[in-house]
């Protein structure tokens, strides 16, 4: 199976086809791709055309892309959460992931890291989390 990587390279810069058949239509992750093309400012009215028709086959869609756009490299790092930090937030409040993003925003990076200073094993396997809270509070 193709990952969506291969036919952003695809479309992209190699102009290889990666779609020879109908039964490879499948694989065709149509969103990840109009999200990687989004990326580019010489790239997202193509992926925005697709985008706006859904109800097109794959193969029509990847066509359209494949013989549209210019051949140039094109990277970018795809946006991340930062998951180290918030779930260090939902351990420590107890808290769902949502309310955990909520706390993110709000909270310091140093108050963050004194969350995690707390929540650190000790060699008992007991967390150091003390009874008060309201220390990690600004």
């Amino acid at each position: 199976m193709t990952n969506p990587f291969d036919y952003l390279n695809s479309i992209s810069y190699k102009k290889n086809n990666l779609m020879p058949d109908e039964d490879s239509e499948k694989g065709y992750p149509a969103y990840m791709v109009n999200r990687g093309l989004s990326y580019f400012p010489d790239t997202v009215l193509y992926a925005n055309e697709i985008n706006m028709r859904t109800h097109i086959d794959n193969k029509l869609a990847y066509d359209y892309l494949i013989n549209s756009i210019r051949p140039r490299k094109r990277f970018s790092k795809w946006h991340k959460a930062n998951n180290e930090e918030v779930n260090v937030i939902r351990e420590y409040y107890k808290c769902s992931e949502s309310k955990a993003l909520e706390y993110f925003k709000i909270l310091s990076t140093d108050q963050i890291e004194a969350l995690q200073q707390k929540l650190q094993k000790g060699q008992n396997g007991q967390h150091n989390r003390e009874n008060g809270r309201d220390q990690t509070k600004g």
